[in-house]
């Protein structure tokens, strides 16, 4: 899957009313050929910022969770590689580029959407015009720098 396709994947997802940290996520391990359900499963919650709370964007954590589900450990003895930090961090650095014109890249300024506010929520969802169209953008530029992060760790040998 290349990264384009990972980017349609992922707002196609996002569209079926995924949240966006699980349809980055999805992408990425779809194009490794991994099939994860309990890691997309775990993401729910990162949609709209942690807990909702407006916080860093779930575009970031899904990417980040599915690079460290790569690289780190399941429990004490476990050895982590050092891949994890430096793809976190190069998936940072692109999605702090990607999201520069919010000026954060905290869902609040992202989405500006108030996820406690049920009418809020409904707006988002519901009406075409909703900052949902961004975030839909969003969904897929992130799926699209994660498969190329993914893709040049293949090149390099990292994968």
């Amino acid at each position: 899957m290349t990264p384009d396709q990972m980017s349609q994947k992922a707002m196609d997802l996002f569209m079926q009313r995924m949240h966006c940290s699980q349809a980055v996520a999805a992408a990425g391990l779809e194009a490794l050929g991994l099939d994860q359900p309990e890691v997309i499963k775990s993401l729910g919650a990162f949609g709209g910022g942690v807990a909702s709370s407006g916080r860093v964007c779930g575009c970031l954590t899904g990417a980040v969770a599915m690079l460290s589900g790569l690289f780190s450990r399941s429990d004490p003895s476990g050895k982590e590689s050092p891949l994890m930090w430096k793809l976190s961090a190069r998936m940072m650095r692109r999605f702090e580029e990607l999201t520069a014109e919010f000026g954060s890249v905290d869902c609040r300024d992202i989405a500006r959407c108030d996820w406690r506010d049920r009418e809020a929520v409904k707006a988002f969802y519901g009406q075409p015009d909703s900052r949902r169209v961004v975030c839909r953008q969003l969904v897929g530029d992130t799926a699209k720098a994660l498969g190329e992060i993914l893709e040049r760790a293949k090149a390099e040998g990292q994968l």
